[in-house]
């Protein structure tokens, strides 16, 4: 085999409590995390030397992009050179809380691997995700799941979820840091691990107990992000909030001809937008 080529899809944040900061600089959290069938795709080609593309031009001009950083953990951790073209066709919006750049580390360590016939333990491909980022262990097994610590101790969840899921992003690129850097950790009113115990789980049980940390401080500074979660509800939506630290807001309908109209008020304005049929 000489190529591969690996989706790597976005996720949505179903509610995130940041509990507290830890010694390591890093804060504890919990979230639940739900993936979606919006995919970037990544090729990997066996080649004399390393190449890095994408359709993308902002990405082409970023030398320590994710998908570089996963190419050399891999190799510092094989002790080995891996020659090859990488190109990324991007569809995930980047900087919209999307999970993006995590899912397309993910899946360049599940690529490589495969490409190379690499023999390595899933602990030790989670520890090398989690060095790139807090979601990228997520995105090794990418399915419906409640995490804690990190991000990186995952439970994955059995959720009925008959839906329609409107994703909208305004283009506004807000960093993590920046978020993060103003956060201010508490105990949950409700605490998302308790789907954790339960079986076959409804999603009107889960968007009832959630919310997200971030969106106070996400709003104040971007009322457009604020906007459209007002706009979702007006639109007739059963929850709508800002996955992870935005700028993206989903929103939750019961029917596909009012997540439509919804859909097509949010084109209208231009923004980027996704829709798809929970399961």
């Amino acid at each position: 085999m000489d190529n591969i080529t690996i989706k790597s899809p976005a996720k949505i944040n179903i509610g995130l409590n940041i509990i507290n900061k830890r010694e390591d600089g890093f804060h504890n959290l919990e979230t639940i995390f739900y993936p979606l069938e919006l995919f970037d795709e990544i090729t990997i080609t066996k080649n004399s030397s390393f190449s890095f593309n994408s359709n993308d031009k902002q990405l082409n001009l970023e030398k320590t992009n994710l998908i570089i950083r996963a190419k050399e953990t891999l190799e510092n951790f094989c002790q080995t050179t891996f020659n090859v073209n990488i190109y990324l066709k991007k569809k995930i919006p980047i900087g919209a809380g999307l999970g993006g750049g995590s899912s397309n580390a993910a899946s360049t360590l599940i690529g490589l691997t495969k490409l190379f016939n690499i023999k390595i333990s899933d602990s030790d491909l989670s520890g090398m995700g989690l060095s790139l980022g807090s979601d990228v262990p997520f995105f090794l097994n990418p399915v419906p799941s409640f995490a804690e610590s990190r991000g990186e101790i995952l439970y994955p969840l059995s959720i009925i979820a008959k839906k329609f899921l409107l994703i909208v992003n305004p283009g506004i690129h807000i960093s993590t840091r920046w978020a993060f850097g103003l956060i201010k950790p508490s105990l949950p009113k409700s605490s998302l691990k308790l789907f954790a115990l339960k079986q076959n789980i409804s999603i009107e049980e889960i968007i009832t107990a959630a919310s997200n940390d971030f969106e106070n401080i996400v709003f104040a500074h971007f009322p457009m992000v604020a906007g459209i979660k007002k706009k979702m509800f007006e639109f007739g939506a059963r929850q709508s909030m800002m996955t992870g630290t935005g700028s993206t807001v989903w929103g939750m309908f019961d029917d596909k001809e009012t997540a439509y109209q919804a859909e097509v008020y949010f084109k209208n304005k231009n923004y980027f937008v996704f829709t798809q049929k929970t399961i």
